[in-house]
């Protein structure tokens, strides 16, 4: 597929979403529009929304690249798809029923009314910083691949390739707020969805494989294996860490993050915003399964056609995450070719955008308090919303940027293993507040808490196979980083006579 035609479709692609804002925020693009979308969304469309908010570009091109990584990752990331279910189910029956409890905008208000506003301002600039990183990261992963395959054609740079991307992104989403990702993510979705199915069937048509035989070649293949439970101590992909590490993970990415947890809160009642969860929950363990076999029919077809994995144009070593993009656009034919774009744009955009309402949204309520009855009726109150998300737009710019300058990894591993030191506190602090409600924070000393934690954390990783008789960690480690947050709010708080009722 030629550079030319990648840029008409994109062309074409954004030219859809730019009416679809048009059309929505044309009606209303106020505060209460833009933050929780006028609490009138339907379940069923947040649900197939979330699916590509949650899935992103990283599992679109990163967990197929795994499948045949030299690590000999497999299909072991289904082990942690597993931990990911459990912990949306924890997070439909305990958390959500919180939030819609407390009436929340901002899920950190929760933290405000537990602990405090140094705990609930520490709470808040967490997320700022983690998901500021992790979007970040998952742009930069579709940025590289259009870098590579069209905008180096044209000569021109990668910084300018991003700021494009972000540009396109802030001018769909600034208006509409939540009230627009709410219509764009489903269509995204569809795409998404639509270019799984479809890039297995084309792949298994190029290989001459029907979809049984297909699924014996894979079965059959040294890429399909999922559980691991040999060698606990020095197996970081054993299944018992992947499970636990899965699961509080989810807990932390989604159920403490304000991007998932806002396109919730815009539900009706907690009776709808629950079905959206266990919906989204099964449709994404089966959309899994179905990426780590397109990564199994990738690296089969690889191996017939004698196609190497691509190199870094930076460090120059073989990465992963580029072969999905290499076969798709470069040795298929022009269906499967714009297909594949079609779904990465989907999946990367679907999540970028979804990130940029979730952090000015945050921004905006839990530090300059838009949400406040008092703050409602000031002038500029809108303009000022712009500014944070161009704002937040800039800021992700700056991210990848680095990122792209220092990464020769992986990014799906890179985007957890970061969760595990951002998230951690997080974790620590709503375990706190919801199983120690006889105890009061120290609340001034929970920003150095918070701090202290994920460095501890990232000593304890480092030196692991010295202390602990060569134990290697993995997305568990998050675990470490919650429990050391946990027992240092222990040891600093009061016990209180107050009733505290959530």
């Amino acid at each position: 597929m030629t550079p030319s035609a990648i840029l008409i479709l994109i062309i074409i692609y954004f030219g859809v979403l730019f009416f679809i804002s048009h059309v929505v925020s044309k009606k209303d693009s106020s505060n209460e529009a833009f933050f929780k979308a006028n609490k009138n969304s339907k379940w069923y469309l947040v649900a197939f929304g979330m699916i590509g908010t949650a899935l992103s570009g990283v599992t679109f091109i990163s967990v197929p690249g795994e499948v045949g990584a030299p690590s000999g990752e497999q299909f072991k990331y289904f082990q942690f798809v597993l931990g990911n279910a459990l912990g949306f189910i924890i997070i439909a029956k305990l958390l959500l029923p919180l939030y819609y409890r407390m009436n929340l905008t901002s899920i950190y208000g929760y933290i405000e009314q537990r602990m405090g506003t140094f705990s609930y301002k520490t709470a808040a600039t967490i997320f700022l910083v983690s998901r500021t990183v992790s979007s970040a990261f998952r742009l930069y992963l579709v940025v590289i691949v259009l870098q590579r395959f069209v905008f180096d054609y044209y000569k021109i740079p990668f910084f300018l390739t991003v700021l494009i991307s972000l540009i396109l992104i802030f001018s769909y989403t600034y208006r509409g707020g939540l009230k627009t990702i709410i219509i764009t993510d489903s269509l995204q979705t569809f795409f998404l969805i639509s270019s799984v199915f479809l890039t297995i069937y084309f792949i298994c048509t190029s290989l001459d494989l029907s979809l049984v035989s297909a699924f014996d070649e894979v079965k059959d293949s040294n890429y399909s294996k999922i559980f691991f439970f040999d060698d606990f101590v020095t197996n970081k992909f054993h299944f018992v860490k992947q499970i636990i590490g899965g699961m509080l993970v989810t807990i932390a990415m989604v159920g403490l993050d304000q991007d998932l947890m806002q396109k919730n809160l815009s539900c009706k009642n907690i009776g709808e915003a629950q079905k959206n969860m266990f919906t989204f929950t099964g449709v994404f363990v089966i959309i899994n399964i179905f990426f780590l076999s397109v990564g199994a029919l990738l690296y089969i077809y690889a191996d017939k056609n004698g196609i190497s994995i691509p190199l870094d144009t930076i460090t120059n070593k073989p990465r992963t995450d580029l072969l999905f993009p290499e076969i798709a656009l470069n040795h298929l034919s022009i269906i499967p070719a714009i297909i594949f774009l079609l779904g990465l744009i989907a999946a990367t955009f679907a999540t970028t955008d979804s990130a940029l309402t979730a952090l000015t949204t945050s921004f905006c309520v839990d530090f300059l308090g838009m949400d406040k009855k008092e703050n409602l009726g000031k002038k500029n109150i809108v303009r000022t919303r712009h500014l944070v998300h161009l704002s937040f737009s800039g800021l992700i710019f700056l991210v990848i940027l680095v990122f792209n300058s220092i990464n020769d990894s992986s990014v799906v591993g890179m985007i957890f293993k970061v969760a595990s030191y951002t998230y951690g506190p997080l974790l620590g602090l709503y375990a706190f507040g919801l199983f120690l409600k006889s105890k009061k924070v120290n609340d001034k000393l929970v920003p150095f808490i918070c701090l202290l934690s994920p460095m501890v954390t990232y000593l304890i990783s480092e030196n692991s196979k010295t202390l602990f008789f060569g134990y290697v960690f993995d997305n568990e480690l998050i675990l470490i980083n919650g429990l050391f947050t946990f027992i240092a709010l222990y040891l600093t708080s009061i016990t209180t006579n107050e009733k505290i009722s959530f």
